[in-house]
């Protein structure tokens, strides 16, 4: 789990590279696809299925300012000031690695920057619930009342999840919930953490590509995920953004 996760993080540094304007999502996809098989793995999301049509046809996802989640890899341009939620998933020796992160192309404006600081902010503040005898409940109250407080809106019907030889596994991790409800945590379990924020309301819906879920509204989203193990006392993570921000800075 922690090297099917490890590669995950150095294909979102790859990556990190690349984003520029100019670029097309369609070749961001072909640079983690070439990234993920060179280092023996597979990427995971390619062809997944999906309940509403065929299977994922790309290896990453690529959500751009209002799309929130599963964005489709295409001929679209990235322009500056956009913001860019990259999804990636691996599987390697059999255990699956899953994070995202949501880029800055080129210059953005300071209202964006905030809603991406938070979002990532509030993934770390439930990651520091994912402890031994915690609940769900406690990881998504956590990032529901800081992104609320901040004036954010928190997307019910996407969620985190259990994760290991399956990407996707029990316990669902909402961003939202009451502490002290939900599935009790054990030390030894894997899952992915991943706030969906949005900078408007948090309604949504599905685009034509029946992949592409965006804001009601029309207004930015942000989407930052790690996959991490609980642990008593202090969880440890095992994907990482030590890459992007090695070549990036921190931005945010």
């Amino acid at each position: 789990m922690r090297q099917a996760n490890q590669l995950v993080g150095k294909t979102l540094g790859e990556l990190a590279k690349h984003i520029k304007p100019g670029v097309t999502t369609l070749q961001l996809d072909k640079v983690a696809d070439t990234f993920i098989r060179d280092h023996g793995a597979i990427p995971t999301f390619k062809g997944f299925p999906n309940p509403y049509g065929g299977p994922f046809p790309a290896s990453i996802c690529t959500s751009v300012n209002d799309v929130v989640v599963h964005g489709v890899p295409d001929d679209t341009v990235l322009k500056e000031g956009d913001i860019i939620s990259i999804d990636c998933g691996t599987l390697l020796n059999g255990f699956n690695g899953d994070s995202c992160y949501t880029f800055c192309v080129g210059e953005v404006s300071d209202e964006v920057k905030r809603l991406l600081r938070i979002t990532k902010e509030s993934l770390y503040k439930g990651i520091e619930m994912a402890v031994a005898g915690k609940h769900v409940g406690d990881i998504g109250s956590t990032v529901q009342d800081y992104c609320e407080a901040n004036g954010y809106g928190v997307v019910r019907e996407l969620t985190g999840h259990g994760i290991g030889k399956e990407m996707h596994e029990d316990p669902q991790v909402p961003n939202y919930g009451k502490r002290g409800n939900g599935v009790m945590l054990k030390a030894g379990m894997c899952i992915a953490i991943e706030p969906m924020i949005t900078m408007g309301k948090r309604d949504i819906c599905l685009k034509a590509d029946r992949w592409s879920v965006c804001t009601r509204d029309g207004k930015p989203a942000a989407h930052f995920e790690h996959t991490i193990v609980v642990r008593r006392g202090k969880s440890e993570i095992l994907s990482s953004f030590e890459e992007v921000e090695t070549f990036e800075g921190k931005l945010y």
